[in-house]
Formats: structure tokens, C-alpha cells, sequence
């Protein structure tokens, strides 16, 4: 490697950026066996030997095989026995400390593992496959997560800390990271990371995970195709994102797409789309903007289509003032159970950005705005599948009349205890027949709601 010696402290601190430095060489965490404590006295006079500004030239492969020698022979100046996988392991954690998120990468990398939890130093916990198990995972102590948070929000030039407690940012490869730090978070700083699939999932791939059958799958693709407006709900960790971008690829290449999103994580192919996202306060609290006003602006640049990645407050009002201002195929994703749930959040939310507007004047906006909801839900069994499809028919008196274009009921389990069921529909002509009709899909649609 190059010149070493510089400062301990600046060979390990965090590149690009975190704002607090820690420690290259902590104490050992109490009730480590011997060998631990060798490693971590070991891995202090390695820092000892690095130089920061050439570490941050370097790509991870590359330091990460100039440690492996500086290892091996620090290790025999301190008479420590250290076979060459010990001496890899030790590598690949060194540069996943200086040019990645520490202990963290491995579970990054990992593309089985859904989401992270970070509770407290010793207690990361994972998603794998639907299923919560707690990770083989930990960090050095509290300061270590709250390192590894601020370097994460970073990225993105956020900032969190005990006057900020609150952040929302992406990871590089467009995972969704939330940090929550004291005294909000009574033990300690905490992470949660909903990583982002390198899979682009489209309806075949959903059909193959068990999320639908073909023909619910060639129902979605026509209300996409069709320009349909849409409303996906859905709990946390549903699968509400990962249906909002099957739905984008039936999006037509030649239409102009904006997303607005508080951390972006849509993921979509077409060539013309413009990712809009919002920005919290500076130190003296100013400067916020959020979906509110990236919507309303959204609407001055020419789009052909508004996905809004969630919506959660006043911004529903401007979604469906859009919605019933000429922008057909507009998408969103809501939190709710079920797809009656889903209305009476947009109405809630509705009445946020405005008291005074009666309640029948929102409902008749709602459905003049949105035809179709699509309820994803997250199963016993750890699949994410798609529960319910409603048209929004009309008003009867006060309430917002719904028809089941197609529902999931349950009919048991097999023995590993995946769950099994068939989908039903009433097979009725539905209130967006038109526009149907107009794209020249509306016997396909039958058929498919005939194969249900």
C-alpha cells in the first residue's frame, strides 16, 4: 500500500462523511471470549497503518485484497496465529468498516434478506422470505450504530443526530433507510433498512412468487395498460412498492412520468421519467419541502402520468385534484387493510389539507378520481399476495359503492404451512367499461375475470 501513518483517528474515519468521528480503536465490548480481544488489539494496529486519503481512491476489491498482506504480517509481528480464512474474514470486515456500512454489508449483500432492523447494538434482526429471525450480527457499542447511520444519510446529504432525531434517506443501490436516534429512541439509536430488490419483479415474476395467479396478473396489466388510475394499499412491508413498479412496466416508453417520492425507491425502465423527491429542513428550520408541494409543482411540468410512491397527508387532496385533472394512469400506494380501508384513509387525508369541504364532495372527488384499488397483503405464511381488486362503482346515497373485481379466499394450508386459496370475482361489467373499450381490451378483460 502507500505511505502509512497518518492518524489513527483519520484512517478510521467514516468516508464521505459522517459528522461525529469514532474511535479507530475501541475498547473491547465487555464478556468477549480471549480470541476477540486479540482480534479487536489486532485490528487496531492495522488502522494504525492506513492512510485515509488513499483508502478513499480505492475500490472495495482492491483494498480489500492490499489488506490481506498488511494483516498477514502485523499478525506475525504480534505472534498472533491467524489461518487465511480468519485473515480474509478480517480483510472483508476492515474495508466493509472503512468504505461501506460495517457489519451491515454483509446483509446488504445478502439478496435473500428483505428487510434490516437495527435495535440496539447486539440486536439486528432480518426478513428473510417473510419470516422475522434475529442476524449473527453486532456492533461495537451505540456509538458504533449511530456512525453507521449518520454515514448512511449522508449519501444524500441529510444529517441526523439528537437535535434531528428524525431521518428518512436511500441507500446508493436505492434501498429505503429510516433512523430514529435518542431521545426519541429511548435505547439507543435505531435503523430500519427496506432494501431494495435487484430483481426487477414484473407480473410473471409475482406469479411465480405465489403474489397472484395468471389471471389476476392479466387484469392488472390491462387496468395499467389502459390508463386506469390507481390506488395500491397495503400494510408496511405489504409488497405495495414492488406491485407499483409491475404495474409502471406496462407504462407506455413514449410517456412522460414523474415520481415524487420522500425517499426514492421506484424503479422504473422507461426512458422519460423525471424523480422528484422531497427535502427536510436545514439547522435553523427552513427550507422543507414536501409532497405537497413537489405535487403541485409536478403539475406545471407537462407529466402524462403522477406516480406518488405513498401517500400519508395532505398531499391526497392535490393526488386526486390530478387524478381528475386529465392525468389518467396516475398511480399511488396508501396504507390501509382493506380496500374499503383505502377510501376512508384518502378521505382522512383529504380533510387535512381542507376541513370545509363536506364529506359527499370528497367521496364523489374519490371516485370520479380513482378506478381501481388493488389490497396486497403480507400472508401467515411470509408471501406477499394480492387480497382484493375493487372498481369503484359509484355513489349509493352517502357511501362509495365497491365491486370485488377479483378477492383471494382462503381454503388452508399445506404441510410446510404455505397458505392456499382461489380467487373469486363477480363477473359484472365494470364502471371504467369505456375506457375498455376505447383501447380495444374489454373482451380481454372479461375473459380474464372468466378464468378467475
Amino acid at each position: 500500500m502507500k505511505p502509512f501513518g497518518r492518524r489513527v483517528e483519520e484512517a478510521a474515519a467514516p468516508i464521505a462523511a459522517a459528522p461525529q468521528k469514532v474511535a479507530a480503536t475501541p475498547a473491547p465490548a465487555p464478556g468477549l471470549a480471549p480470541d476477540a480481544v486479540l482480534l479487536f488489539r489486532l485490528r487496531g494496529k492495522i488502522m494504525e497503518r492506513l492512510d485515509s486519503g488513499v483508502i478513499a481512491e480505492m475500490s472495495p476489491d482492491v483494498l480489500r485484497a492490499q489488506l490481506e498482506p498488511v494483516i498477514h504480517e502485523i499478525a506475525g509481528q504480534e505472534h498472533v496465529l491467524l489461518s487465511a480464512r480468519d485473515q480474509g474474514q478480517l480483510a472483508q470486515q476492515l474495508t466493509d468498516e472503512m468504505v461501506g456500512f460495517g457489519p451491515l454489508e454483509p446483509l446488504l449483500r445478502d439478496d435473500s434478506i428483505g428487510d434490516i432492523m437495527v435495535n440496539g447494538p447486539d440486536t439486528v434482526f432480518v426478513e428473510v422470505r417473510g419470516k422475522l429471525r434475529k442476524a449473527d450480527v453486532r456492533f461495537r457499542d451505540a456509538e458504533h450504530v449511530a456512525m453507521v447511520a449518520q454515514k448512511m444519510v449522508a449519501t444524500i446529504g441529510r444529517r441526523v443526530d439528537e437535535s434531528s432525531p428524525l431521518c428518512d434517506a436511500r441507500l446508493p443501490d436505492g434501498s429505503r433507510v429510516n433512523v430514529i436516534f435518542p431521545p426519541l429512541a429511548l435505547d439507543g439509536p435505531c435503523i430500519s433498512i427496506r432494501k431494495s430488490s435487484q430483481k426487477k419483479l414484473d407480473f410473471a415474476g409475482m406469479v411465480a412468487n405465489g403474489s397472484m395467479n395468471p389471471s389476476v396478473a392479466r387484469v392488472l396489466e390491462i387496468a395499467a395498460r389502459c390508463r386506469l388510475n390507481i390506488l395500491v394499499s397495503g400494510g408496511t412491508g405489504s409488497g405495495k412498492t414492488t406491485l407499483l413498479n409491475a404495474l409502471s412496466q406496462m407504462i407506455s416508453h413514449d410517456e412522460r412520468i414523474l415520481t415524487i417520492e420522500d425517499a426514492a425507491e421506484l424503479q422504473l425502465q422507461q426512458p422519460h421519467v423525471v424523480r422528484l423527491e422531497t427535502r427536510t429542513a436545514n439547522l435553523e428550520g427552513r427550507g422543507e419541502i414536501n409532497q405537497r408541494e413537489l405535487l403541485r409543482n409536478a403539475l406545471r411540468m407537462r407529466p402524462d402520468r403522477i406516480i406518488v410512491g405513498e401517500v400519508r397527508g395532505a398531499e391526497a387532496y392535490d393526488m386526486l385534484q390530478a387524478m381528475n385533472t386529465g392525468h389518467d394512469g396516475s398511480i399511488s400506494t396508501v396504507h390501509a387493510n382493506t380496500t374499503r380501508d383505502a377510501i376512508s384513509r384518502v378521505e382522512n387525508m383529504v380533510l387535512m389539507a381542507t376541513a370545509n369541504l363536506p364529506t359527499r364532495a370528497i367521496r364523489t372527488q374519490i371516485v370520479s378520481a380513482v378506478d381501481l384499488i388493488i389490497q396486497i397483503e403480507r400472508m401467515r405464511d411470509g408471501v406477499r399476495r394480492v387480497s382484493q381488486v375493487s372498481d369503484l362503482c359509484g355513489m349509493e346515497g352517502e357511501v362509495i359503492s365497491l365491486n370485488d373485481v377479483a378477492s383471494f379466499a382462503f381454503e388452508g394450508e399445506d404441510a410446510a404451512g404455505g397458505i392456499f386459496g382461489r380467487y373469486h370475482s363477480a363477473v359484472a361489467r365494470p364502471s371504467f367499461a369505456h375506457r375498455l373499450g376505447y383501447y380495444g381490451l374489454e373482451n380481454a378483460w372479461m375473459d380474464a375475470l372468466q378464468e378467475l
